[in-house]
């Protein structure tokens, strides 16, 4: 909806309170983050998650007026789709094109897999349609961001979105401490190992936590890999979409659905930021600057989700969640192993 200059001033005033509480629930998480880097070596848990979990504690211990409902709802949904976008400045086709096409393809094949398998997973558990496709992408692509750029898509409820974070994030560190271990039991070179960890380490931070331990090759091929895996989102999110719009246009009877129902506008913006880089038509300063920002308005947008979350509802999903992600990931890691060898990885 398109905000006239007139009533701009009016509409930023109602937004003040709520961008003030979030950007300070984020401010705080960052914080935290920085602490434990400089204390442990590294951010066991990012900016991210620390974002949720404080928002989560603030709502538990106060809830916020109906002063801050328009900033944060604001931040949960327009920021974050903002930061969806804006991920698309990252993708590089010439990246993807000198590796080669059977790299791309068994890549899209797992990720592909993965996603219908930990549905299915999710339905078996008793999840909701909502939750066990977060938890399917969030799992399969890229954990936090590819949760993030699916809730919009299909409409995901705030407490699924940051049980979907919260469960998943805490399971990714468990796997950069014990990915390393797995190497030996699965007589794994070191390019398998990467390729490995690639495929089902969640974050590319963690990746390079994963791998950096190993060998040098490890992490070259790990982070091509996890790369080739994040660019699975746009055609998944674009899939979830089209699919989303039939299930709208079937609720209201309303036809057929029209380009904007269809593919939402920040995932034009996502693919056209993709095309536009690729070309060479941004600029590396521009890249490096844009990562940053897009990072610091998701955290933004967790801890608004955060804020949103009764952590009494988040507790009764707790055990059908954890055991969802944990056999998906487990799924996951069996699908990677066959993909590998059908690959013929060496």
């Amino acid at each position: 909806m398109m905000i006239s200059l007139r009533t701009l001033p009016s509409r930023l005033q109602a937004l003040g309170p709520g961008l003030a509480l979030t950007a300070a629930v984020s401010v705080a998480a960052l914080a935290i983050e920085h602490v434990e880097a400089s204390f442990l070596g590294r951010a066991w848990l990012d900016g991210v998650v620390l974002a949720i979990l404080l928002g989560v504690a603030v709502r538990s211990l106060w809830r916020p007026g109906a002063i801050f409902l328009p900033g944060v709802t604001f931040s949960a949904r327009t920021l974050l789709e903002v930061a969806v976008m804006l991920l698309g400045v990252s993708i590089s086709a010439s990246v993807v094109a000198a590796q080669g096409m059977t790299l791309l393809v068994g890549v899209a094949v797992v990720v592909a897999c993965a996603i219908l398998v930990s549905y299915g997973i999710g339905r078996t558990m008793g999840l909701d349609r909502g939750m066990a496709i977060l938890i399917a992408c969030g799992n399969s692509i890229c954990g936090n961001s590819a949760i993030a750029a699916t809730a919009p898509v299909i409409h995901a409820d705030g407490e699924d979105v940051a049980s979907a974070i919260a469960f998943t994030a805490v399971l990714g560190v468990v796997v950069v401490l014990t990915l390393p271990l797995l190497m030996p039991v699965f007589g794994l070179s070191v390019t398998q190992y990467g390729v490995f960890a690639g495929l089902t380490v969640y974050a590319v931070p963690q990746v390079l936590a994963a791998t950096a331990p190993v060998a040098a090759a490890s992490v070259q091929m790990g982070t091509l890999v996890k790369l080739l895996r994040v660019l699975m989102l746009g055609p998944v999110v674009l899939v979830l979409s089209l699919l989303q719009s039939r299930i709208d246009g079937a609720r209201i009877d309303a036809g057929r659905p029209n380009l904007r129902h269809m593919v939402p506008w920040f995932i034009l913006g996502f693919i056209g930021l993709g095309m536009l880089r690729s070309a060479g038509l941004i600029p590396d300063v521009v890249v490096a600057h844009t990562a940053p920002v897009s990072g610091f308005l998701t955290v933004l947008a967790m801890a608004a989700l955060g804020l949103g979350v009764d952590v009494r509802s988040v507790a009764r999903a707790g055990m059908r969640v954890t055991a969802t992600v944990v056999l998906s990931l487990a799924a996951l890691g069996l699908i990677s192993l066959v993909a590998m060898r059908l690959m013929g990885v060496a």
